[in-house]
């Protein structure tokens, strides 16, 4: 399969889904909040929509326009409740997943979301198993972790990473994808929003650690393969999930200790 990554804004959302369509891309990853903005404040929740709302309807419109499927991050309103989401829309226009972030992130997040309780967001796709996490949520190891012994191959990441936190994407996110053996998607910002400085650096990471594609600080298309094959050779080679003894840390599972 053939993923494109989007490092751009909204606006630009058709002419890269031509693109994508051009370089012969599946499937194409935007950012955290692409669609209203993500340090706007209380306009979140005046922005905010069902998961099937216009703005899904002008995405399933694009997807089905370019022949690309599309994963997008947006506010998703359920009630009087805020999700930070991010929804997959396959090539025919119909959404497919939906993913609500479950780790937020400073008062930046918890002022205007509520977390979400799914952990493991999961879909078939292009012949892997797709999962979804957002942003901040890829920092959690454990998280992670769960992803791969749930079966997820390919991990759709849509961000808002800002300076001074380059690391994440130049090193947190590649360890990822070798520690736990799946492909990592992370799909970053470029621009500045109010006082924050998105640093770009949308990358596509094998579970090998090889870095397949890497974005500089500007608006950019990236586009690599991902494959079924090479996971499995690459977990055949890197033996970290067989090799787990969890009855050696059962913290994981019972949470901090003072």
């Amino acid at each position: 399969m053939i993923i494109a990554v989007h490092q751009g804004p909204y606006s630009a959302l058709t002419e890269a889904g031509f693109k994508a369509a051009g370089a012969g891309a599946d499937l194409l990853v935007c950012a955290e909040m692409i669609t209203t903005g993500y340090n706007i404040g209380a306009a979140v929740h005046e922005r905010a929509e069902p998961a099937d709302g216009p703005t899904a309807e002008r995405v399933a419109k694009i997807a089905s326009g370019t022949g690309v499927a599309i994963a997008y991050g947006y506010p998703e309103r359920v009630g009087e409740k805020v999700f930070n989401s991010v929804q997959l829309i396959d090539a025919q226009g119909t959404r497919i997943a939906n993913y609500r972030k479950t780790h937020l992130f400073g008062e930046l997040d918890k002022n205007w979301f509520t977390p979400g309780d799914e952990a493991i967001v999961q879909t078939e796709f292009g012949g892997l198993t797709v999962g979804f996490l957002i942003c901040y949520d890829v920092e959690f190891p454990e998280l992670v972790r769960a992803h791969a012994l749930a079966g997820t191959e390919l991990l759709i990441v849509p961000t808002a990473l800002m300076s001074p936190y380059e690391l994440v994407a130049d090193t947190v996110v590649r360890s990822r994808a070798y520690e736990s053996q799946l492909y990592v998607a992370y799909a970053n910002r470029c621009d500045v929003e109010a006082e924050l400085d998105y640093c770009g650096r949308s990358t596509v990471v094998a579970p090998t650690g090889d870095v397949l594609a890497k974005a500089g600080g500007g608006e950019e298309l990236l586009v690599a393969t991902v494959d079924r094959d090479t996971l499995r050779h690459s977990r055949t080679e890197n033996t970290h999930l067989a090799d787990r003894r969890p009855e050696l840390y059962p913290l994981l599972n019972k949470g901090t200790t003072s």
